[in-house]
């Protein structure tokens, strides 16, 4: 059995949908999870921010909006009557639970069952469509077995009884289906895995059904070795160990969520990075075993601070980076980069939104300078310490380029350098002459 994960552009059209169908139809018992169709969770996010101002008749007309898209889906995707009319139903289900927010304040939980409609919206279209084709498949509603515990984490335990129970349930069934993304709580409401949480789910999935694979399709072949919106020529990387494939998913490449990694990794489990686009190229293979003594691929992570504590008086003394970082937790706030002299640490963040609370905490420890559009460039391959060169290929294509900061030993497979903003593609280039 292999979980298969298709993305809201994979799903976005009716004619991509019926291309989805196709694919998923060359194999049986797989487990197939969907995304919402590409910029209905943004829809349905704006729709929520209306209710939350009280501006009633903005919601009211993108709901409209909305509902008038997703008739138009159903008419184009299915030709009878008989699955247009089970399909229109569904969708007509959903806007109904949309519009009954128009008449009361909403709340958190409100939020997040209007976020979950575009999964459950997708996969009853796929649904309708695979019966209409004659397809044995069942619709697996993830809300009756996917469920998060207290801490946020996924109850692997449950999901697993759950899940395993309602397969086995279906013994004649050609394909499963299920909604990517939204999970219950462990007080039984609705919530979701944040974004990106679609690639979450299948590699949940993946780990608690033991999968012989887990394939996250998207409309690119494969993590590239750079960004290919700056850099030309860029290809895929064929094979990425977990831990590579992680630092990139969290230094820039879209193309996976960085928490898809450890449930595959944990549980040995390869994933595979295909193209719904051009099916027929290999993409990227993630697993714990690759080629070593290479240097693999180049990502970039935007919208980065720098924050310098220097104090020559307390940095030797003993508690001060508990102090530091102390300051950090307290406003949850995490940290990406961190570099320490005798006189002073530097460490960047993603998350600025309580900087100005962290920076005025910070000045009881020492001198505090911030560094605001920096850009931290990542660099993965196999960077054991005793192999020689490696370090230096990236600090040579990096000549004439001011670089802020630099980190490398806290992995054996990442080095990063901060930039400036405004020498990000030019790093970025560079990087690639160098190194590929």
């Amino acid at each position: 059995m292999k979980v298969l994960k298709f993305g809201g552009t994979s799903v976005g059209s009716p004619e991509r949908m019926r291309h989805v169908a196709e694919l998923i139809t060359k194999e049986r018992r797989n487990v197939i999870v969907l995304s919402a169709m590409s910029g209905t969770t943004n829809t349905l996010v704006e729709i929520a921010e209306y209710l939350y101002k009280g501006n009633i008749p903005g919601a009211q007309e993108t709901v409209n909006g909305l509902y008038a898209k997703y008739m138009t889906v159903v008419e184009q995707l299915l030709t009878t009557m008989q699955a247009k009319a089970r399909a229109a139903a569904a969708i007509t289900r959903v806007f109904a639970l949309l519009r009954s927010y128009f008449s009361e304040p909403l709340t958190e939980a409100g939020e997040k069952e209007i976020l979950a409609q575009g999964e459950l919206m997708s996969t009853s279209l796929m649904q309708c469509y695979l019966e209409e084709q004659g397809v044995k498949s069942v619709l697996l509603p993830a809300l009756d077995f996917m469920r998060t515990l207290d801490s946020g984490e996924p109850d692997m335990q449950h999901i697993q009884v759950r899940l395993r129970r309602m397969i086995d349930l279906e013994p004649d069934a050609e394909l499963f289906i299920t909604q990517g993304y939204i999970c219950r709580n462990d007080h039984g409401g609705i919530d979701n895995l944040k974004r990106g949480g679609s690639d979450y789910t299948a590699s949940i999935l993946g780990a608690v059904l033991d999968a012989d694979e887990i394939q996250i399709w998207t409309d690119i072949d494969g993590m590239h070795n750079n960004d290919p919106r700056y850099v030309e020529g860029t290809k895929p990387v064929s094979t990425l160990h977990f831990e590579e494939a992680a630092e990139l998913a969290y230094f820039g490449a879209k193309i996976l969520h960085p928490a898809c990694v450890l449930p595959a990794k944990l549980h040995n489990i390869p994933i595979r990075l295909l193209n719904t686009l051009d099916p027929e190229a290999p993409g990227t293979l993630i697993c714990n075993s690759t080629p070593d003594r290479k240097l693999k691929a180049v990502a970039a992570k935007d919208n980065i601070t720098a924050i310098k504590i220097k104090s020559g008086r307390m940095l030797l003394a003993y508690g001060f980076l508990h102090k530091v970082f102390e300051t950090f937790e307290n406003h949850r706030t995490s940290i990406d980069m961190i570099a320490t002299s005798e006189v002073g640490v530097s460490v960047t963040v993603d998350d600025d939104s309580h900087l100005a609370a962290i920076v005025d905490d910070l000045k009881h420890f020492g001198t505090v300078t911030v560094d605001r559009d920096m850009v931290i460039i990542c660099v993965v391959g196999d960077l054991e310490w005793e192999h020689c060169n490696f370090e230096s290929k990236v600090l040579e294509a990096l000549e004439g380029i001011p670089v802020r900061m630099i980190s490398y030993g806290g992995s054996n497979y990442n080095i990063s350098v901060l930039v400036r903003r405004d020498d990000k593609v030019r790093a970025l280039k560079a990087l690639s002459e160098k190194l590929f």
